[in-house]
């Protein structure tokens, strides 16, 4: 009975710190940001939330029927076709045949196209949820203790800011950039933008670059994506409000990044660093593959993956890399969806999907042939996989150059690729072992942590639900207007004292030296 006790206390004591049973309205992004937010859902439904997912109907990954969540299907913008970032992707690899200074400004303008594009249809979607009356009452009525909201686009930003909600955001990227430029201090001396692929150690040229990047980044917000808004929030919101306004209102950053892996910067107490969160120790993988990885012997397997949004490289390409593979002693895993390659090696296996996570945890990985997303990047980091990167789109270059940075990775560019550079990098990364020391170097930092960035996500999350918000955590510099921010009224007040003493002093240095012209005139 002692011990039944005994039990029982051990177990109330080490329940984990809850805020109740709490509704949460979750507006996700689809595609790779809805497996993060996916994680994050079900770890909140098992400590007994109740979680609302607000999703288009015509959702890639959210299930309409779930166990863990309550849908609410809205008509919301038709959502890109599969093939639409293949087509981004030929687009790109004509800007990476540009000089190194010139193609990064390409990349940008290729994604302020698709901003453009993505924007009008959502902001009019967006616009017609608020105008139905009876739509906002359902969502008003249902009493949400909380917004969980990815904003790489405004639908949860707006709408829980319409409802008066305290706001989480789960969040890397929003719009045209890295979520640091929007709510923290970023000198642009030694703090890169995205898209530009530089690093922290700029010299003159690469801080102009970075200059012209960050210009260009807030001409696309100010000029490509504020103006869709706008009156969608005259009509809605208080006068004076903007699109950046009601970002910044937010509660609280859940920021999907980790300084083993991002270069050190400011930040904001009402911002939590959660990168990696999705990372968990490899599980058993299926007995074909588990034969294929122990076929490997002393060699070891090279594990290939390019994500979930680009199906397929050109022809040449994949062929190109089908026979650098055929040439390595180490067995090869390869996630590949098209026509198989026919200089396809035997020690290459093509499938359809794989267990990335588990494969990079295997002690017979010895290298990741990545795109550079971000999920792939920290299970890489979190198991110690040397990388060598295949960059495609968007955030892959800046991503790969953060590893090669830190010496963890070869980068490789798609455009230029052969047979003989891409084995050359292969063999680099899998026989020099500085790759992969510096690997097990960031994999020890990433998980030297006093909470797991998961339980560290759920805490801050109740936290908000607990204190019906976090604007103690939020800076008075939000509020400020740009000059004030700046001080360029106080540069500007100064500027006029000392204008103003400087005409005194001439004034009064004019008036002695005409008395004493007069004087000495007169004497004469």
């Amino acid at each position: 009975m002692i011990q039944v006790l005994l039990t029982g206390l051990c177990l109330f004591l080490l329940r984990p710190m809850c805020c109740g049973s709490s509704n949460i309205l979750v507006v996700p992004v689809d595609g790779s940001h809805w497996i993060n937010m996916e994680l994050i859902l079900r770890e909140l439904h098992s400590r007994g939330h109740n979680i609302t997912v607000m999703h288009s109907t015509t959702s890639w990954y959210i299930p309409n029927n779930s166990t863990f969540f309550t849908s609410i299907q809205v008509e919301m913008i038709e959502e890109e076709d599969r093939d639409f970032h293949n087509r981004m992707l030929l687009n790109y690899m004509e800007c990476r045949k540009s000089s190194t200074f010139v193609r990064t400004f390409c990349q940008s303008n290729l994604i302020g196209s698709m901003l453009h594009l993505l924007h009008k249809p959502h902001a009019e979607s967006i616009g017609r949820l608020l105008d139905n009356p009876d739509f906002m009452k359902k969502l008003q009525d249902a009493k949400f203790d909380l917004m969980l909201t990815d904003p790489g686009f405004p639908i949860g930003v707006i709408l829980g800011s319409y409802l008066k909600l305290p706001m989480v955001f789960n969040v890397r990227w929003i719009n045209t950039g890295e979520a640091h430029f929007t709510f923290a201090p970023s000198p642009l001396s030694y703090v890169p933008v995205p898209g530009s692929e530089l690093n922290d150690q700029m010299d003159f040229l690469e801080r102009t670059k970075n200059l012209l990047h960050y210009l260009q980044n807030l001409a696309q917000q100010l000029l490509i994506i504020n103006p869709y808004y706008s009156d969608l929030l005259q009509r809605h919101f208080p006068p004076g409000s903007d699109f950046m306004s009601l970002m910044l209102a937010g509660d609280l950053w859940l920021v999907r990044t980790d300084f083993v892996f991002e270069f050190p910067h400011p930040t904001m107490p009402n911002v939590v660093y959660i990168g990696g969160f999705q990372c968990k120790k490899a599980r058993p993988l299926p007995a074909e593959l588990e034969a294929f990885m122990q076929s490997s012997g002393d060699h070891g397997v090279v594990v290939m993956s390019l994500g979930t949004l680009v199906s397929a490289l050109s022809r040449e390409v994949t062929e190109a890399i089908a026979a650098a593979f055929a040439r390595l002693p180490q067995k090869v895993i390869w996630k590949f969806i098209g026509e198989k390659p026919s200089s396809l090696g035997n020690n290459t296996l093509l499938v359809n999907w794989l267990p990335q996570n588990d494969l990079l945890g295997h002690p017979k990985t010895c290298a990741f042939v990545a795109h550079g997303g971000t999920n792939g990047i920290y299970e890489a980091i979190y198991h110690g996989v040397p990388v060598v990167g295949l960059p495609l789109l968007f955030d892959q270059f800046d991503n790969v150059v953060r590893l090669t940075t830190r010496g963890a990775a070869r980068m490789v560019e798609v455009v230029t690729l052969t047979e003989q550079d891409f084995l050359e990098a292969l063999k680099d990364v899998l026989e020099t072992p500085s790759y992969r020391n510096n690997m097990k170097r960031l994999s020890q930092l990433h998980q030297d942590l006093p909470m797991s960035p998961m339980d560290t996500a759920i805490f801050w999350i109740e936290y908000v639900i607990r204190n019906k918000g976090a604007t103690h955590l939020q800076s008075a510099g939000f509020s400020l207007p740009w000059y004030s921010y700046f001080c360029l009224d106080v540069a500007l007040f100064f500027l006029a004292i000392i204008v103003a003493m400087m005409w005194t002093s001439f004034a009064v240095c004019r008036i002695l030296c005409c008395r004493k012209s007069k004087r000495k005139t007169k004497e004469e």
